[in-house]
């Protein structure tokens, strides 16, 4: 069965939208997590159009949802490895289908907080706060940091 939801208790869920950016926001919230003694719940959002294509995807197939949802998770891996996360960081991945603010806000809702940058993979360059973001800044039930995108 393809996730729509996080069962989430505790802890600090982020938002890895498998931009660049990302890696320093997952980061950040990792290094939070660390200080705090708290797990790290990485929360990508998907649907067919953003997620990676699954290696039974040819010729005009279209696997099972669950294969997008693995290939996601298998992305995701890749992402936090490169992200830096300290050794003994407590980290939870978790694909999430549907639309980015809802599976968030819902994802985090037992959480202690959620953590999100504020730029992503879609929107307009020259905006310096993300719908996203700003959605869940309106929207959470937790708590929000927003990790600001520092160019290189």
């Amino acid at each position: 069965m393809v996730r729509k939801d996080a069962d989430i208790t505790g802890g600090i869920v982020v938002g890895h939208d498998g931009s660049r950016a990302a890696g320093a926001v997952v980061r950040r919230a990792g290094d939070l997590a660390r200080r705090l003694g708290v797990t790290l719940h990485v929360v990508r959002v998907w649907n067919v159009t953003t997620a990676p294509r699954p290696d039974s995807m040819v010729g005009g197939y279209v696997p099972p949802f669950a294969e997008f949802e693995q290939a996601v998770i298998s992305d995701l891996k890749a992402d936090c490895a490169s992200a830096g996360l300290a050794g003994d960081v407590d980290v939870q991945l978790y694909a999430l289908r549907g639309q980015a603010t809802e599976r968030l806000i819902d994802a985090a809702a037992g959480a202690e907080m959620l953590v999100v940058g504020t730029r992503g993979a879609g929107g307009f360059a020259g905006l310096r706060f993300g719908s996203t973001a700003t959605q869940v800044v309106r929207h959470s039930p937790v708590p929000v940091l927003v990790v600001p995108n520092i160019p290189d």
